[in-house]
C-alpha cells in the first residue's frame, strides 16, 4: 500500500481504528434503532436518517468484542459501500488523519481479537500508537450485504 490515505479515525475500546474518508458519507450522534427480527446479533436494526431507511451495525458486536452501553461520545458512521449506505457504531468517532502509505504494513492473523480479514492493515502513526484500517468489504461480506439490501426503500 504505497498511496498515502485519508482516515476518518474511532475507537472501539482503548484501539483506533480507520476507515478511508471516502468511504464515510456522514457521522451522527446515535439515533433511535428500529430492531428487525430475523437479523445477526451484530445488525442492530435500522434508522430513519433524513428520509433515508440506513441498516445499522454494531462493530462492537461485529468483531465479536464485549458489548457496552451507548455513551454521549457513541457515533454511527455511515459509509457508502457498493452503492447502499451502512451506519456503523463505534465507542466514539475522534479525527480525520493523514496516513503515509509506507506506515501501513499487513495486519497479524489477530489484532486485539478481530481477525484478519476485516483488516486492511495497521499503521504505525508514531512509536506507541497503531491503527488499524478495516476492510469494508470483509465487515459487509456479500452475504450480509444480501441480507441488509432487504432493509433498502
Amino acid at each position: 500500500m504505497a498511496e498515502d490515505l485519508k482516515v476518518i479515525v474511532f475507537a472501539l475500546g482503548s484501539e483506533n481504528y480507520g476507515v478511508d474518508v471516502d468511504k464515510v458519507k456522514t457521522i451522527e450522534r446515535m439515533l433511535p434503532i428500529t430492531r428487525v427480527p430475523k437479523t445477526p446479533p451484530f445488525v442492530k436494526g435500522v434508522i430513519n436518517l433524513r428520509g433515508v431507511v440506513t441498516p445499522v451495525i454494531d462493530l462492537r458486536s461485529r468483531f465479536g468484542l464485549e458489548e457496552r452501553e451507548y455513551s454521549e461520545q457513541t457515533r454511527i458512521i455511515i459509509v457508502a459501500y457498493q452503492e447502499m449506505e451502512v451506519g456503523l457504531i463505534v465507542d466514539s468517532a475522534n479525527d480525520v488523519m493523514d496516513v503515509e502509505g509506507n506506515a501501513v504494513k499487513e495486519p497479524p492473523e489477530i489484532v486485539g481479537g478481530i481477525k484478519a480479514k476485516y483488516l486492511d492493515g495497521i499503521a504505525k502513526i508514531d512509536e506507541e500508537k497503531l491503527l488499524v484500517l478495516l476492510n469494508l468489504k470483509e465487515v459487509l461480506n456479500r452475504d450480509e450485504i444480501i441480507q441488509l439490501e432487504r432493509f433498502e426503500v
